[in-house]
């Protein structure tokens, strides 16, 4: 009698927003990493270079808050964005604040890699349809809001 419980109960977790948001995020990035190939970026990486971008010189705490990753995540993304010459971290005024900047290289590196992202956009906004996508993306905007209102 447990085990059948446990599957009843257990049958319910394949509808879990966490599980089913992580796995739509998996494969909607392996389109677009497949689509950016050619200009040998990651999707995370062009994406990033596009939040340093559109933030100008920023701090790390700063880039943190806009894209919701973590910390530890950021530290890696921008040591290797850094290693590729795409962006440059400097100290900011107080030591422990870092400032992200984008290079030259990295503003080459997005106009290089934009048409590629275009076209991976176009894919997945075409394949739902306009006003299916600006639903969708008003939902995902009020689970972003319910998960940092925790």
């Amino acid at each position: 009698m447990v085990g059948q419980l446990q599957r009843v109960e257990l049958a319910h977790c394949t509808s879990c927003a966490c599980f089913n948001l992580r796995k739509v995020t998996r494969a909607v990035t392996q389109l677009y990493d497949e689509l950016l190939r050619p200009a040998g970026l990651r999707v995370t990486q062009f994406s990033l270079l596009v939040a340093v971008r559109m933030a100008g010189p920023v701090g790390v705490t700063r880039l943190v808050e806009l894209t919701v990753v973590d910390r530890t995540t950021w530290t890696r993304n921008l040591e290797l964005l850094q290693k590729q010459g795409l962006i440059e971290v400097a100290s900011g005024e107080d030591r422990r604040t870092r400032i992200v900047t984008l290079t030259a290289e990295g503003n080459a590196a997005i106009a290089e890699a934009l048409p590629f992202w275009k076209k991976a956009q176009s894919h997945v906004v075409n394949s739902l349809g306009q006003e299916h996508w600006a639903d969708m993306l008003t939902d995902l905007r009020e689970l972003v809001a319910l998960a940092n209102a925790r």
